[in-house]
């Protein structure tokens, strides 16, 4: 049997991708041991002691300082700043991109805008966010709207396009006007293909918080692994890294629930 038509039954399919991480943490593993035989003291790949003190002491025990715990805190403001942007970004990407993909003078006058937009990179805008927002919230919300909208707003034009054009059709013929080809024919169409844009940038949304995190911030999860890391303290950020990653799959995998329970016709289509 060819390799193209071998499909790893349930139990295989987890065996085969649990093997790159159970590869990946032995690496780790055999390394930390040998830099720690060599200097205890080492700070560069700290063993899974030193680790689960470091997450005890974040996650569980109040700030001498600040009476805070700060793992939680600073998981509760990024989270904040995450959904308000995605949050922002989705709806500004279903009402352009809507628009975009049913009318075309919309289209001609808007389009062009949001090609550009999407094609600037949004790190190198940051420092102009900065002067213009300031150093508060806004301007690390703006950044992920920037950052991940123009993207959504294409994605979900596009789908509105590749509706079949015979709907349109009977629904002018049935006497429809635009708003309610709008509301009736497109918005039910591209609402599952929006939570896929969403989920789709999630990474950069992540990417673009971290870095105006680590830029200008008192708390989050972008700010303390920055702060950290001039004591060379990988205790922290290794932990910190994947607890980000572990609630970016968490919400991924939520999004995705969602997607199923909500649009079950859009997925049993093979989306």
């Amino acid at each position: 049997m060819r390799l193209i038509n071998r499909h790893p039954g349930r139990s295989l399919a987890l065996i085969l991708g649990l093997l790159p991480f159970l590869l990946i943490i032995l690496i780790y593993g055999i390394a930390s041991q040998e830099r720690l035989a060599e200097n205890p003291n080492d700070k560069l790949l700290p063993g899974l002691e030193q680790m689960t003190a470091a997450v005890d002491r974040m996650a569980f025990q109040e700030d001498r300082r600040s009476g805070d715990i700060l793992m939680w805190q600073d998981t509760t403001a990024s989270l904040a700043r995450l959904g308000m942007g995605v949050g922002i970004a989705a709806l500004l990407a279903l009402a352009v991109g809507l628009l975009n993909g049913t009318l075309p003078l919309v289209r001609a006058n808007l389009a062009p805008l949001v090609s550009a937009l999407s094609m600037v990179p949004p790190l190198a805008i940051l420092p102009i966010l900065f002067i213009v927002f300031g150093l508060g919230e806004l301007s690390k919300v703006m950044l992920i709207v920037i950052g991940t909208a123009p993207i959504m707003m294409r994605d979900v034009a596009q789908r509105v396009r590749e509706l079949p054009g015979e709907q349109l059709i009977k629904l002018q013929t049935l006497g429809a006007n635009s708003w309610q080809v709008i509301t009736r024919m497109a918005l039910p169409q591209v609402l599952p293909r929006l939570i896929d844009a969403v989920r789709l940038s999630l990474g950069p949304a992540w990417l673009f918080l971290i870095a105006a995190e680590a830029i200008a911030s008192t708390e989050g999860l972008g700010y303390r692994i920055f702060l950290v890391r001039r004591y060379l303290a990988m205790d922290v950020i290794l932990p910190y890294v994947i607890w980000i990653t572990i609630l970016a799959i968490v919400i991924d995998q939520c999004l995705r629930l969602a997607n199923r329970r909500l649009f079950p016709w859009y997925n049993a289509g093979g989306h």
